[in-house]
């Protein structure tokens, strides 16, 4: 990989100061082949009067610059320097900037990335210009706040569609032209072309569209008036919420392949990850993630697109108001109500998670030095802590108020850009509260508080103590349970009441007997860890499914969690809770959270590995249960989870080969694609499938989805040569078999299993070495998967955590790398404790 030179935020800040950019007007032609696109650019700015002739520069990455004028004069192509050229002695005044470059396509999901789909032979193109990836595509001034009005046009086979930012229309032989953006920053341009499959049609008066790869059109039509359905629905709330209309000229949602993120803001332009047009079946709780995906993206059409951030410092404030509003308007707009719930159990834990990490850091940091040091902050604390924060702020404040300042907060900085202060002080122009105070207790400090709770009982009365472990004030809602005396099983809520943690004083008592449970943060409105009073915990070990609202329980089954983490509950305690209370659970979000964190966690990294089968078979036999409750077909969506996670644990192949050649699990589901795909990876694991079968499969479901599911199976077989063989494919030398982005993932999570710890041990310290390199030759993307998937986390010894750590100390790993590195190590500290903390337990 070239190298390339992270901007920094003082040389931001000094180009901010120097120049005004008014215009670009980018010609794409994609008719050149399979390597490379033309890329012709032209730049109208000024510089501002009163400075001395002065040098800037303007970035670009490509495979071969032809040509550079600046005021018609001609730049010497020689004088780019890794990604920058020098524009030399520029006077106050306007200025125009003419770049004529060929560009390489991108395999890794960065800049334009090209993919050709195996199901059909079609091709397919589309930016993600993300941070400083806009370089890969044409030469910018790429910074955030140096925005500008784009003109695209864009020269494409003719049998294909090209979408942008504004509506396109197709001028012949191939040319598109797009309609003129208003002020938007370089990341935020979007082009997507390609033969696409797509569904048009109007809202409001705005052409929206939603568009696919041909090969995905039957499932995107089945799911197209969802879809639309939820499109239109949070487009309506936001319109109540908000006082500025919806700022851009149309709204197509593209769902596109081999994409690294969820989904991405691009004005007018959405992009989501392909997956998301679902081949085979989902629950419902996945169908409300799609549809919070869409209001989260919408949302930043307004936060982000037409209020900018000014400096990657800043990104809470895209992505934190973004997952707030995601969640909120999905449960107010939509069917999906129970969001919320979802939230608790899976977003706020990698929250917590990424909070008790060597690498965390404020929701809002004082400053990010560099490009390099801001995408690593696209993180559990930007997306979930900050929601969280906003949810807390919501509460404290008060939705009317809170909506208030947001909507100055839009009229104050349209289409222009904003900093933590200024949102801050729109906040507080709609409040009598001190909002600066809470954003230096809430969005400058790291770290999650513990709020644990002490009750004491008198005749007639009772107190709740709730005791802080950290420094910020919460307004909490504390819900106050007792057993039904008639079935001893259920609770039922006797009050629920709001405090302000730190109070005023001593609590005051509550009238009444002691109660069978109190949870603090009921409806989990606040960040912070939960510790529950003994008799309270007692209660929920023996009665959790009994809690009534389902908000309530993930409150509850995230302080067990925590509790695991920390080494303060055994891990087979909770699994012991999960196989009590999983068989009465009606929230699939939670059957779906708890089932994860137990299978992947508990049993694959917390407990000793002697104890790991006993664990895979309780949680076998738990889906087992999960399965016979669900035979009348009632509830389809827990069925699918339990079959999913029984596949997943099985630790012999009988059953689950019997439903791989029977096409069906016995009372339904069938096998549809994802579940072949999953079964088979789990025989690949036991050593009871082959090369033979895969290739079988593989040529049942040649698609895209099919080659990852085939990579993930060959890389799993327990055979030495397999292994060698997918370890190259990873980490080879060779740039022409490079593996996509996706491609590389799918290897990657076939690699390592706990079952073929001996098979593979050699390979934990090869990684280190492999893993920097590939990491500094292929770029951030790839860095990630290979921190992310292609770590052996099953290792959980202390020679690994040794060999990290010189990694860390020694090889010089590229940021995203040994971000990656630095919480993977972390986590695998964290699982050796708890695993001495069990052994400790057990042996007094």
């Amino acid at each position: 990989m070239a190298t390339m030179s992270v901007l920094t935020r003082d040389e931001a800040q000094t180009r901010a100061q120097l120049l005004d950019v008014h215009h670009y007007t980018v010609g794409l032609d994609l008719t050149g082949g399979d390597d490379t696109f033309d890329s012709v650019t032209a730049i109208r700015f000024t510089v501002r009067p009163g400075q001395d002739a002065t040098d800037t520069f303007v970035e670009l990455k490509p495979a071969d610059l032809r040509s550079a004028t600046l005021d018609g004069q001609p730049l010497d192509p020689r004088n780019l320097t890794e990604n920058r050229l020098p524009l030399k002695n520029l006077t106050p005044g306007e200025h125009e900037l003419r770049v004529d470059a060929a560009m390489r396509y991108s395999r890794t999901g960065e800049g334009m990335h090209r993919f050709t789909d195996p199901t059909d032979g079609e091709t397919y193109v589309y930016t993600q210009l993300f941070m400083e990836d806009v370089q890969r595509v044409f030469a910018a001034f790429d910074q955030p706040d140096l925005k500008a009005v784009f003109e695209l046009t864009v020269k494409a086979p003719r049998s294909w569609t090209v979408l942008a930012n504004g509506v396109t229309e197709h001028t012949g032989d191939g040319v598109w032209t797009a309609a003129p953006t208003p002020p938007i920053p370089t990341y935020l341009v979007a082009v997507a072309a390609g033969p696409w499959h797509s569904v048009r049609t109007e809202h409001r008066g705005l052409p929206f569209g939603i568009h696919c790869r041909r090969s995905l059109a039957p499932h995107l039509d089945a799911d197209a008036e969802e879809i639309l359905d939820v499109t239109r629905a949070c487009f309506d709330r936001y319109h109540e919420k908000f006082d500025e209309p919806y700022p851009f000229d149309s709204y197509d949602q593209a769902f596109v392949p081999e994409f690294n993120a969820g989904a991405m803001e691009n004005p007018g332009l959405v992009t989501f990850r392909d997956e998301f047009v679902y081949r085979s079946a989902v629950t419902d709780t996945e169908r409300q993630a799609r549809a919070m995906v869409i209001a989260h993206e919408m949302a930043h059409m307004w936060f982000g697109d037409l209020v900018t951030l000014k400096w990657w410092d800043d990104i809470w404030l895209n992505e934190s108001f973004a997952e707030y509003m995601g969640y909120q308007t999905t449960a107010e707009a939509t069917r999906f109500t129970g969001t919320w719930t979802d939230f608790g159990v899976v977003r706020k834990s990698w929250g917590y998670d990424a909070d008790q990490r060597p690498s965390t850091h404020p929701v809002a940091p004082e400053a990010v030095h560099d490009t390099a040091s801001a995408l690593l902050n696209f993180d559990g604390i930007s997306y979930a802590k900050g929601a969280s924060a906003l949810r807390q702020l919501v509460a404290w404040l008060g939705e009317k108020d809170f909506l208030a300042g947001i909507n100055t907060h839009f009229e104050r900085h349209r289409f222009a850009n904003a900093t933590l202060a200024d949102f801050i002080d729109s906040l507080a122009s709609a409040t009598d509260r001190d909002v600066h105070a809470w954003a230096d207790a809430w969005l400058r400090t790291t770290g999650v508080d513990t709020l644990t709770a002490t009750v004491d009982a008198r005749p007639g009365e009772w107190t709740l103590d709730l005791d802080r472990d950290g420094s910020r004030p919460h307004r909490v809602t504390v819900g106050v349970y007792d057993r039904d005396l008639g079935d001893g099983r259920t609770l039922v809520v006797r009050e629920r009441y709001e405090t302000d943690v730190p109070g005023d004083g001593t609590a005051p008592p509550r009238p009444g007997t002691r109660p069978a449970l109190v949870v603090p943060n009921d409806l989990d409105l606040t960040y912070a860890k939960i510790r529950l009073d003994e008799t309270s915990l007692e209660t929920v070990l023996r009665g959790l499914s009994g809690i009534p609202d389902a908000l309530t329980r993930a409150v509850v089954w995230n302080a067990l969690r925590d509790m695991v983490r920390d080494g303060d509950l055994a891990p087979t305690d909770y699994l012991a809770t999960a196989d009590a209370h999983l068989p009465e659970e009606t929230d699939l979000a939670l059957v779906q959270g708890v089932l994860a964190f137990a299978t992947t966690q508990i049993a694959g990294r917390y407990v000793h590995p002697d104890q790991r089968p006993a664990a895979q078979a309780g949680l076998g036999s738990l889906c087992r249960d999960l399965i016979r409750r669900t035979e009348d077909g009632d509830n389809p969506g827990l069925r699918l989870i339990a079959v999913r996670h029984f596949i997943d644990v099985a630790t012999q192949p009988d059953t689950i080969a019997a439903w791989l050649a029977d096409g069906t699990v016995p009372g339904g589901p069938e096998l549809d694609p994802e579940l072949r795909w999953r079964v088979l990876a789990r025989l690949a694991v036991l050593g009871a499938t082959d090369e033979t079968a895969i290739a079988a499969e593989l040529e049942r479901d040649p698609s895209a989805a099919g080659q990852e599911g085939a990579a993930r199976c060959r890389a799993a077989l327990p055979d030495a040569e397999a292994k060698r063989a997918a370890w190259e494919s990873m980490f080879a030398t060779d740039e022409r078999t490079d593996l996509s982005n996706y491609l590389f993932t799918a290897t990657a999570q076939g690699f390592w299993q706990p079952e073929q710890a001996d098979l593979v041990r050699d390979y934990v310290p090869r990684y280190y070495e492999d893993a920097v390199a590939v990491a500094a030759r292929r770029g951030p993307a790839i860095a990630h998967a290979a921190g992310q998937w292609a770590f052996p986390a099953h290792a959980v010894d202390a020679d690994h955590l040794r060999l990290g750590e010189a990694c860390l100390r020694d090889a010089a790993p590229t940021p995203a790398l040994r971000r990656k590195l630095v919480d993977q190590l972390d986590d695998l500290a964290r699982a050796l404790r708890v695993r001495e903390a069990q052994h400790t337990a057990d042996h007094g």
